[in-house]
């Protein structure tokens, strides 16, 4: 085969991990240069376009649109240099098998209180058997009903086998089987229930037993009690989950609270409108931050884990909520910058917050 230039999933901002391929921007066979937009790859803070950083033929995509969590260095597509058969592609070993894009599913480690279980050995390593990857869902289902994922093809990406088939595989169990595994609607019975399974027994003692097979919702019906929706979360939804509990687990927190008499600004905000000067009174309350910090410069400080860094510039960070999530784009040297200056600093980076074109120096770093 034709030699290839591998194209791998970059870092595009410092914290992050892994990526979704948004949308390919070239197709198979079409001209690339060193710059060209390659791909959209949604990181853990945005939508980011990723460059080409080589010239050729761009010869095999090898992660599709919509590729979900993707591993940092992971091979993505391949490079032919221009003038060589792009179909006759030479595809390398480790970009064959798209299981290696995908982090292994971790395992259960542990039970509720009160509830003990015997685990069957871990069902995707079974000798002589086909490896299946299980989503975390699937897993608990299959190991406490003792049921092997062998008897229905894997309905998930990248040949992941899902809840919604556990569940599939269940039903027909006890269709086939209708003494076992009754369906336990209500978890509010207060006597413990056993329940007999084909190779193992699920004991429970709790004074609020775990349902035997987990509600699912009809349409059309009103919800069962204890019934969910499951709602995909997005990288960035991810982050700021993760963002927000170690903020409030990491970090002491103190609470004070001030009554202030806005009304010269309130009087001020109408003059400028006058001359039509629109500004907010969060661009004021920017800016009265950023006069503080000047006059208290031991708070315009970050901490990395070792030592106190002292800023010499005032860098705002302002909150923008997006359909995607939260994200906090940052106004440069806000104690030099006047108050009209402010606010259209703080109206440009919210709309391209919410228009997913933030560049990661835009967001990145800040001060307080």
């Amino acid at each position: 085969g034709t030699p290839a230039i591998k194209v791998l999933m970059p870092a595009l901002s410092p914290t992050m991990e892994e990526g979704n391929i948004v949308k390919w921007l070239k197709k198979e066979g079409e001209t690339v240069n060193a710059g060209d937009a390659l791909c959209e790859i949604e990181t853990d803070k945005a939508v980011i376009t990723m460059e080409s950083s080589d010239d050729g033929i761009l010869a095999k995509i090898l992660v599709e649109e919509g590729s979900k969590n993707v591993r940092l260095g992971s091979l993505i597509g391949l490079l032919v240099e221009e003038g060589q058969d792009w179909k006759q592609v030479e595809i390398p070993a480790d970009g064959s098998d798209p299981s290696s894009l995908t982090p292994p599913t971790p395992a259960l480690t542990s039970t509720p209180a009160g509830v003990s279980v015997s685990a069957p050995p871990k069902l995707e390593h079974q000798p002589g058997k086909l490896q299946v990857r299980l989503s975390p869902a699937a897993r608990n289902i299959l190991e406490t009903h003792g049921l092997g994922p062998s008897n229905i093809a894997p309905s998930g990406p990248r040949g992941i086998f899902t809840k919604e088939d556990a569940l599939k595989l269940l039903q027909e169990k006890q269709k086939g089987k209708p003494s076992e595994l009754k369906p336990v609607v209500s978890p509010a019975l207060p006597q413990p229930t056993a329940v007999p399974c084909a190779s193992q027994a699920t004991v429970v003692t709790s004074a609020y037993p775990r349902p035997a097979v987990p509600p699912v919702s009809t349409p059309g019906q009103p919800a069962a009690l204890g019934t969910f929706t499951e709602i995909p979360a997005s990288n960035i939804r991810r982050v700021i989950a993760k963002r927000l509990t170690e903020s409030k687990t990491t970090i002491p927190h103190a609470y004070a609270a001030a009554d202030c008499d806005i009304d010269a600004i309130l009087k001020l905000r109408k003059e400028l409108a006058k001359d039509d000067i629109k500004v907010s009174v969060n661009d004021f309350i920017i800016k009265a931050t950023a006069v503080t910090l000047k006059q208290m410069p031991d708070v315009n400080v970050t901490w990395d884990g070792e030592v106190c860094r002292q800023l010499q510039s005032i860098d705002i960070s302002i909150a923008v909520a997006t359909d995607r999530g939260l994200i906090t784009p940052i106004i440069k040297d806000v104690a030099a910058k006047g108050i009209k200056e402010i606010a259209a600093s703080a109206k440009a980076l919210a709309k391209k917050a919410r228009e997913g074109k933030l560049l990661p120096e835009e967001y990145q770093g800040g001060s307080f």
